[in-house]
């Protein structure tokens, strides 16, 4: 009974229904906290299915869906700036050099890029870092570090998530025009075996990235 639920679960059209039946204004803003975090979370699929969903059905409202996000990634983003400030800079690398950072996909190397572009462009760099995939994450630690004004922070930060998050929401607006939602039902119905396979080949591959990132070697310094 057990497997046959966790196959429920991983099975794309129940999962295609349980994310219809549960997206809301909290969903989003939740799992935008999450991305924005030290977790590895990708808000591509977060924005562009709320997005689809508030054009196709119309139980959302698709500017609200970009506040929410964007309130979300602040959010996150927030929490990385205070724990940085509050716990300073030995404390983070040695976070990043933790087998648990590592399953993070964090790095000590990832964090000194970080914080060279936070030198190199200041202020700033809250906003530009939030448009890069490389550096969107982790620009919060370096702010943090430089107890960057937080005004400031939570101003750039929210403009630069604002902007991203459009360009999500354009997306999604776009597969809704493109694609109805009843249509797009009946090709997750159609192709479920397909996409229940490459779901969970996907999910394992992530799975091993993290893994092999958690327990390879570090370098020698």
């Amino acid at each position: 009974m057990i497997v046959l639920s966790i196959f429920d679960y991983l099975n794309a059209s129940s999962a295609f229904q349980f994310f219809c039946d549960n997206a809301s204004y909290w969903f989003v803003f939740l799992f935008m906290v999450i991305e924005s975090s030290f977790i590895p979370f990708p808000s591509e699929v977060v924005v562009p299915p709320a997005a689809y969903l508030a054009v196709s059905r119309g139980d959302m409202n698709v500017f609200a869906v970009v506040l929410c996000a964007t309130a979300g990634a602040v959010t996150g983003a927030f929490i990385n700036y205070l724990l940085a400030l509050w716990i300073g800079r030995p404390i983070v690398y040695q976070f990043a050099d933790s087998r648990l950072g590592r399953a993070c996909l964090i790095t000590p190397e990832k964090v000194e890029k970080a914080e060279a572009y936070f030198d190199k462009h200041g202020a700033v760099s809250t906003f530009v870092g939030r448009l890069i995939p490389a550096i969107r994450q982790l620009i919060s630690i370096p702010a943090g570090l430089a107890r960057m004004n937080v005004w400031s922070f939570l101003l750039f930060t929210a403009l630069g998530a604002m902007v991203w998050n459009i360009v999500l929401a354009l997306l999604g607006f776009w597969l809704a025009r493109t694609v109805p939602y009843d249509q797009l039902f009946i090709a997750v119905e159609k192709y479920n075996g397909y996409l229940t396979v490459a779901g969970i080949v996907l999910a394992l591959l992530c799975v091993a990235y993290i893994a092999l990132h958690a327990f390879k070697p570090k370098k020698q310094k």
